[in-house]
């Protein structure tokens, strides 16, 4: 029998912004579906760690099945799981291009296309919010970045594109762009260099992202929107 109790899955849950979301989630009484590449099992029965890389074919829907096997449905996805390379254009190799579509597109498509799914076979509704960048809107010459505007400008666009096609059918379809925000990437900022790409003059922090991210989830008549979490970035171009 199908629990009453509100699902997340969060995927790149492992560390930084992902684990953070969980303990955000379960604070506003969801049951957390936590899954990273590498993640250990959790003390809290209302959070199921399960072991996945999103890039790989079949590993979205082996997510989606534990969280249904588990908990009975799925309310939020949160595609946290993302990977960054910065290299000049013509340097990335094949390898670069695998990894990087492999964790930002299919690892979006495989969790999203069974959670979505869930959604519908519920008919409940649902909320579906995407980590991107605003580097897809604010293309910096200091930061070579064009894997990444390739695929998060693509999750931008399937955000527009899904909150439309399911409006109708109570599922909402939002994102958050970020500027640097202060994780296990960029612990640090020797000089100032990542605070100054910030009209605030600061590096973002992980609970910046956690609060907006909280806000969509609580918005029901918002969908489609890409927010902006980035000390002024997108506003200051």
């Amino acid at each position: 029998m199908e629990s009453a109790r509100k699902v997340a899955v969060v995927t790149g849950a492992s560390g930084g912004i992902g684990t953070a979301l969980v303990t955000a989630y379960r604070g506003l009484g969801y049951a957390v579906v936590a899954t990273a590449r590498s993640i250990e099992a959790s003390d809290d029965p209302e959070v199921l760690a399960v072991s996945a890389d999103v890039a790989e074919p079949g590993a979205g829907a082996r997510v989606v099945e534990a969280a249904m096997d588990r908990f009975g449905r799925i309310d939020t996805l949160v595609n946290s799981a993302g990977i960054f390379v910065a290299k000049p254009f013509t340097e990335y190799t094949d390898e670069d291009f695998e990894a990087v579509v492999g964790v930002n597109v299919r690892g979006f498509f495989g969790v999203a296309r069974g959670a979505i799914a869930a959604m519908l076979s519920r008919g409940g509704g649902g909320h579906v919010v995407s980590i991107s960048t605003s580097l897809v809107d604010n293309a910096d010459a200091n930061v070579a970045s064009g894997l990444t505007a390739l695929t998060k400008g693509g999750l931008n666009a399937v955000t527009r594109s899904l909150a439309i096609e399911y409006a109708t059918r109570g599922i909402r379809v939002n994102a958050v762009s970020l500027g640097v925000i202060r994780t296990p990437m960029h612990p640090d900022d020797p000089g100032g260099t990542q605070a100054a790409r910030h009209p605030v003059r600061r590096m973002g922090e992980v609970e910046d992202v956690v609060q907006a991210i909280r806000y969509l989830e609580q918005a029901p008549f918002v969908t489609g929107e890409i927010a902006h979490v980035d000390g002024g970035q997108s506003a200051g171009h």
